[in-house]
């Protein structure tokens, strides 16, 4: 896929923040000292006034932004995942969740991608973090084009939501002309009878390169992109997974209360497949380039295709 046009999708974060305040007077943005990294500079050069930098004070923030939301804004609130999830956890489930107020937290430099700064700021848990909080709407994109459309789908919805958006370009699946997004529907991407390949973010474009190699092999993999990963569409799985009888998860997450867990739930009550989990394996990340990493980590291509072989063999 080297020829496929790739972006950041906190790139699309940033365009797609200053595109929505034009639409919407309300919207403000909040981030903790790192407007250059997650891409809200975008926002405070055309909209200097309603951007607030709130300094290396995330929990102090969400406070800010869950006051502002009862005043009728619609504030986000940026930082890199591991701060925005993990270290503001309690400000988000308290201030943000229970009272279900209309504060959206988009979360960049996710997963193991964000590369060279280590195992402290690759956070592979905030899925698994933000899932337990009643009511939160959970969105990974898998690339430009549906980061934009998750944006103008977040702003829309009433109620907190996490977005989850990452520091490495990755490939652009979804620039097609019958693209639509919805809240809680995932996309059959390539369809298939052997097994199904269900895949979040940046692992959405290495299970669309894993299908081809199977495809070589004589393996029909289904693909399913799952940008929402609460409320997830379960009725689409549950379908693809009759269908395959077998079913495999992709994410650059772990492997412990995330896309994997969140399938593995779905499908527990009704037996109809065994799952695979592909993802980090109860481990911490380490320093390198992404690209080292995903191939470390067996979250590329070629990795996604092996695992996904040696699991359809076995079946």
């Amino acid at each position: 896929m080297s020829d496929i046009k790739k972006i950041a999708t906190r790139e699309s974060y940033g365009k797609a923040l200053v595109e929505l305040g034009a639409q919407y007077e309300n919207l403000v943005v909040l981030d903790a000292d790192l407007a250059a990294a997650t891409k809200t500079d975008m926002f405070k050069k055309v909209y200097p006034e309603r951007h607030i930098d709130c300094g290396i004070a995330e929990c102090n923030m969400t406070g800010i932004a869950a006051g502002m939301a009862t005043c009728g804004k619609i504030p986000f609130i940026s930082s890199f995942a591991m701060f925005a999830a993990g270290r503001n956890f309690e400000q988000v489930r308290n201030s943000i969740g229970y009272p279900h107020l209309n504060v959206k937290i988009g979360a960049t430099h996710a997963g193991i991608t964000v590369g060279e700064d280590g195992a402290s700021h690759q956070c592979c848990e905030d899925i698994a973090l933000m899932r337990t909080i009643p009511g939160m709407v959970v969105m990974c994109p898998a690339d430009d084009v549906e980061a934009k459309a998750a944006m103008r789908a977040a702003v829309a919805y009433e109620g907190p939501v996490y977005l989850r958006f990452g520091r490495a370009a990755c490939p652009v699946v979804n620039d097609n002309p019958g693209y639509k997004f919805e809240i809680g529907k995932g996309q059959v991407l390539r369809e298939g009878s052997d097994i199904t390949i269900v895949a979040t973010g940046t692992c959405v474009g290495s299970a669309l390169e894993a299908a081809e190699m199977l495809a070589s092999d004589g393996v029909s993999a289904e693909v399913i992109n799952i940008c929402t990963i609460k409320p997830l569409d379960e009725e689409l799985i549950i379908k693809s997974a009759k269908k395959t009888g077998c079913v495999v998860t992709a994410e650059e997450h772990t492997i412990i209360g995330g896309l994997g867990s969140a399938v593995c739930d779905a499908l527990a009550e009704t037996a109809l497949a065994p799952v695979y989990r592909i993802g980090v394996r109860d481990v911490f990340g380490e320093s390198g380039s992404a690209a080292a990493l995903m191939e470390k980590f067996k979250l590329d291509g070629k990795g996604v295709y092996e695992q996904v072989k040696e699991f359809y063999q076995r079946k």
